[in-house]
């Protein structure tokens, strides 16, 4: 199928604490260190994208695989990503995914097929494969 490229241009005016902007395609947004980083906090910021970027790969990957499988289900995901700061040194340790999984059919087929595929769309979606070895990242998964 060949590659898929994806274009971003960052203008940014300076110092450690200015405000730039982003225009990737279809995201335009300012950018700016975050306040916990002693930052300006407008717009969004690396962390933001990188857990958004985790986030929505993730729950496309599951949604698309529950349609593949038959399943119907709306789905809510709440992600959360922890960076820990030593000595001035700011790591991006983990990424919480806590995704809940509303079958329109309750079964017990359904049930063990949904937490299954909902811990495979982790393991086979791009951005997390990305990460892995990096960054560390838990899933919990809740049917409803």
């Amino acid at each position: 199928m060949g590659q898929h490229k994806f274009f971003t241009n960052i203008n940014w005016p300076g110092g450690r604490n200015d405000v730039g902007s982003l225009d990737a395609m279809k995201l335009k947004t300012e950018i700016s260190i975050p306040e916990e980083m002693d930052g300006p906090g407008i717009g969004t910021n690396p962390d933001e994208m990188l857990l958004g970027a985790a986030a929505t790969c993730y729950i496309i990957s599951l949604a698309a695989m529950l349609e593949r499988s038959g399943i119907e289900a709306k789905l809510k995901l709440q992600s959360e990503g922890i960076v820990d700061v030593t000595n001035g040194v700011f790591t991006y340790e983990q990424i919480l995914h806590h995704v809940t999984i509303s079958l329109q059919e309750r079964s017990e087929r359904n049930e063990k097929m949904a937490h299954r595929l909902g811990e495979k769309a982790e393991q086979t979606c791009m951005i997390s494969k990305a990460l892995r070895g990096n960054v560390e990242i838990k899933l919990t998964i809740t049917l409803n």
